[in-house]
C-alpha cells in the first residue's frame, strides 16, 4: 500500500488538525472510558466494603436482640416465681389472720356471755353485808368501819408510779431555739 503524503506537512500535525475538526482522537477516549470505569469500580469497592460492614453490625444486633429475648424470659421467669411465692405468702398470712379474727370473735363472744352471766349476779348480791365489830375499844372501832366501808379500794391493784422524767440537760449556747406557730421546734446555730 501506498501513501500519498505531503512532504511538508509532518504526520503529527495531521492528528492535530483531526482533533481540531471536531473529532475526538482514540487514546483521549480510551483514557475517559477507562478514568470512568475506574471510578465506577472504587465507588463500588466503597459501598460494597460499608455494605459488609452494615452487615456484620446487624449481625451483631440480632445476636444481641436474640440474648436479650432469652434474657427477658429469665427475666420473666424469676418474677414469676417470685410474684407466686409472695401470692402463697400472701395467703398464708390471710389464712392466718382469719384464723386470729375467728378466734377473737369467739373470746368476744365468749366474754360477753360472762359479762351478762356475771352482771346478773352482781346484781342480786349487790346488797351491802352487814358488818359486824366484834371486840374491841372505841378508838379501833371507828379505823375498821372506815376499812369495810371501802372494800373496793383494798381489791383493786395500786396504779403503777409515774416516773419522773430525767432533767434535761441545759441547751448548748451556740444554737438558738426557734418554736413556731405550729408548735414545732427548730435550732438554728449562732455564729
Amino acid at each position: 500500500m501506498t501513501m500519498i503524503s505531503d512532504p511538508d506537512m509532518p504526520a503529527i500535525e495531521l492528528g492535530a488538525q483531526e482533533v481540531a475538526a471536531g473529532k475526538p482522537s482514540r487514546k483521549g477516549t480510551i483514557g475517559v472510558v477507562v478514568a470512568g470505569a475506574a471510578l465506577v469500580t472504587i465507588v463500588n469497592l466503597t459501598a460494597a466494603v460499608y455494605l459488609y460492614r452494615g452487615m456484620n453490625d446487624l449481625r451483631v444486633v440480632e445476636a444481641r436482640l436474640e440474648k436479650l429475648g432469652q434474657f427477658e424470659q429469665r427475666i420473666g421467669a424469676r418474677l414469676d416465681t417470685i410474684n407466686n411465692g409472695f401470692q402463697s405468702r400472701f395467703e398464708k398470712l390471710d389464712s392466718q389472720l382469719q384464723a386470729d379474727f375467728n378466734e377473737i370473735d369467739r373470746n368476744v363472744a365468749r366474754l360477753e356471755q360472762n359479762s351478762s352471766v356475771a352482771a346478773s349476779d352482781d346484781s342480786i348480791s349487790s346488797a351491802p353485808e352487814p358488818t359486824v365489830i366484834t371486840t374491841g375499844t372505841e378508838e379501833e372501832a371507828p379505823a375498821v368501819a372506815e376499812n369495810m366501808a371501802e372494800p373496793d379500794s383494798m381489791e383493786m391493784p395500786r396504779p403503777p408510779r409515774k416516773r419522773t422524767p430525767a432533767v434535761a440537760p441545759p441547751p448548748n449556747p451556740a444554737y438558738q431555739r426557734i418554736q413556731q406557730a405550729d408548735g414545732k421546734v427548730h435550732y438554728k446555730k449562732i455564729n
